[in-house]
């Protein structure tokens, strides 16, 4: 589990296809406190560390998370969110986010606000996955806070520390990102559908 606070960005330095996994090679500034089997947040995903050495990491991402993420875009260079697994006394600064991305969402516009900036993304709405004002999500591993929560879009303010922090200044219309809406919400939503199908059944009998 995850709290969304990204440690800071790593660098992608290979990647590996191998059949329909791939294999990617990154460095960081922790590399040397790391351990084959543990489990790291990359842009939100939760991957394992498969191999080390001296100064780089590599994790393997399967068919399934390179479809629902933006992993499969990655290309050498590029920097990517990282947080380790959180540990049971560390207070939960963010929110909880499993790792467990749902989709990708592409940025449609970045606005200046005050020294801040503003973000919007779009995304292929489901009937289980939404966003409501003021509500959390994760964005590319960040945990943030929705602003104008739309049908099919929604808004974060960005503060400067964290775009400095994290690959949001990377970010321009058409990036895409990876989003994991709120677990709580999502367990709210999937009891509220059920409830409503079973009373639809009732009626219908």
């Amino acid at each position: 589990m995850f709290s969304g606070i990204v440690e800071e960005t790593a660098i992608v330095r290979n990647i590996e296809k191998d059949h329909e996994n791939i294999h990617f090679t990154l460095s960081c500034s922790f590399v040397k406190d790391l351990k084959v089997d543990q489990s790291i947040s990359h842009n939100g995903v939760c991957l394992t560390v498969t191999k080390l050495t001296d100064t780089t990491y590599t994790v393997t991402a399967i068919k399934e998370t390179l479809i629902k993420s933006n992993l499969g875009l990655l290309q050498i260079g590029e920097e990517v969110n990282l947080e380790r697994s959180m540990k049971p006394d560390n207070l939960l600064d963010g929110h909880i986010v499993q790792g467990h991305v749902d989709q990708t969402a592409v940025c449609t516009k970045i606005e200046e606000a005050d020294g801040s900036k503003y973000y919007t993304f779009e995304y292929q709405p489901t009937g289980d996955n939404i966003t409501v004002e003021k509500g959390s999500i994760s964005v590319n591993g960040v945990s943030l806070t929705v602003v104008n929560s739309q049908n099919n879009s929604f808004q974060v303010a960005i503060i400067p520390f964290t775009s400095e922090i994290t690959n949001f200044h990377t970010f321009k219309p058409g990036t895409v990102v990876n989003i994991e809406f709120d677990i709580i919400g999502k367990y709210i939503t999937k009891i509220v559908k059920q409830q409503l199908d079973a009373q639809l059944e009732h009626l219908i009998k």
